[in-house]
């Protein structure tokens, strides 16, 4: 059997919850009181003085009002008389102006105003860090991946402290746009090992990522392994599903029927995909009446379509489980919505297993009737068997007469008329010694 596969869709599984944080944690120290308030000394850096202090926070309060344009200008004043001021002031001007920039979703012009900020020298190490970070995130949210792991490189040749798992995440979301899956799983797979060792749990988003990274990489035995811990940690049905699809394209044939039918158990497999693919795992590893049960309740559900594949799906299932008399009526709901006499042809076949003769003489004919039969020699035999134990024995002669027509079914329509016409004299000669 083919396996079964999932398509999983990686490209956007992560991107869709890369949301910006909010502007106080993007743009730290954005408040000029706090800014007045702790200056750091940390290298030479020049006073933030009470005149510029109060038009920059000014200007804030006009924004924070929800007067952007107003904000705006009073920064445009004050960027006026940028001569008389010093780096660090000029450097907090910018930063209001990325601020605004940043609340009116124009992210390339608060891009080129935060790096302003940090071409000046004269700044707090704590600024010229964060907005540098900030800018790289701006930039991954600009959809600019390049300048986003040039951010990143240069946060990191100022940055003197651990690593955060934010930077770590970051790079690799960038990688994977770049499509350098390499470099990327390498840092996702930093931040994850980072959070494991301080006994933290890695956010889902990051193990999603991680998942995208080696499905990218066509390492599935990897996928598997992330995916059976997005299960443990987070139990969603989605991960179910997913871990069921790579179970099959891993061979893993018993570990996929298990993880799908707890999925379904616990009410997580519900559209009309999921359902068709437990019902094929059922049938391909032997469980063929789950299989049709399965599909049965789909169908009164609504969720599959009551569709003749559908029932000669759940015919063909209780066949192969042994419930012959309980396919007769899937097999003609399929029958009654097609052209053909293919179903027909089944329920013939059916019928004679169930020794039911006037119904499989009768189907037999159907069949023919309607025709487009792939096998119509077939029919023929199952015609001729009906009527032999029918006892009409010319008729069935005449049906074995024309599927002696047919290459596939010659030698064994040879011997079937030999035979009824043995057992033909045989009931003429009985018949007569009874009279």
């Amino acid at each position: 059997m083919k396996q079964i596969k999932i398509a999983m869709v990686c490209a956007a599984a992560f991107t869709s919850s890369l949301a910006l944080p909010s502007l106080v944690s993007l743009i730290p120290g954005v408040t000029v009181a706090s800014a007045y308030a702790n200056e750091q000394k940390t290298k030479r850096v020049p006073a933030l003085r009470e005149k510029v202090y109060s038009q920059l926070a000014r200007a804030q309060k006009l924004a924070d009002d929800g007067d952007s344009q107003a904000g705006l200008a009073a920064l445009d004043s004050i960027k006026e008389r940028a001569s008389s001021m010093n780096s660090y002031e000029i450097a907090m001007m910018y930063n209001f102006y990325g601020f605004i920039y940043y609340n009116e979703n124009d992210l390339p012009k608060a891009i080129t105003a935060f790096e302003k900020v940090i071409s000046e020298e004269a700044i707090p190490e704590s600024l010229l860090l964060s907005t540098t970070f900030s800018l790289a995130q701006l930039a991954m949210a600009n959809g600019d991946y390049n300048k986003t792991i040039a951010f990143l490189e240069q946060w990191d040749s100022i940055n003197t402290k651990p690593r955060t798992d934010a930077y770590y995440v970051l790079k690799s979301q960038a990688y994977y746009q770049l499509k350098d899956y390499e470099k990327g799983i390498a840092n996702i797979n930093q931040a994850i090992t980072q959070a494991d060792e301080q006994g933290k749990l890695p956010k889902e988003n990051w193990l999603v990522l991680q998942r995208a990274m080696y499905y990218s990489l066509n390492q599935p035995a990897q996928v598997v392994t992330v995916l059976e811990r997005m299960v443990k940690l987070y139990n969603k049905p989605e991960y179910w599903v997913q871990l069921g699809g790579m179970y099959g394209e891993t061979g893993q044939e018993k570990q996929q029927l298990a993880i799908l039918e707890s999925a379904y158990q616990q009410g997580f497999l519900t559209s009309k995909a999921h359902l068709r693919q437990l019902s094929q795992v059922y049938l391909f590893n032997g469980l063929a009446y789950k299989a049709a049960d399965v599909m049965d309740k789909a169908i009164t559900a609504g969720v599959v379509e009551p569709s003749a594949k559908n029932y000669a799906f759940i015919a063909e299932a209780m066949i192969q489980a042994r419930e012959d008399e309980k396919s007769l009526p899937y097999f003609a709901k399929a029958a009654e919505q097609v052209a053909h006499g293919k179903y027909e042809q089944r329920l013939a076949e059916v019928y004679i297993n169930l020794e039911k003769y006037e119904e499989a003489a009768d189907a037999a004919r159907a069949a023919l009737d309607k025709g487009g039969l792939e096998f119509e020699s077939n029919v023929y035999v199952a015609l001729g068997m009906a009527q032999y134990n029918l006892q009409n024995f010319d008729a069935s002669i005449l049906a074995f007469e024309q599927a002696e027509k047919h290459k596939k079914s010659q030698r064994l329509a040879e011997q079937w008329i030999k035979y009824v016409k043995r057992e033909k004299i045989h009931a003429q000669t009985l018949r007569t010694a009874l009279l």
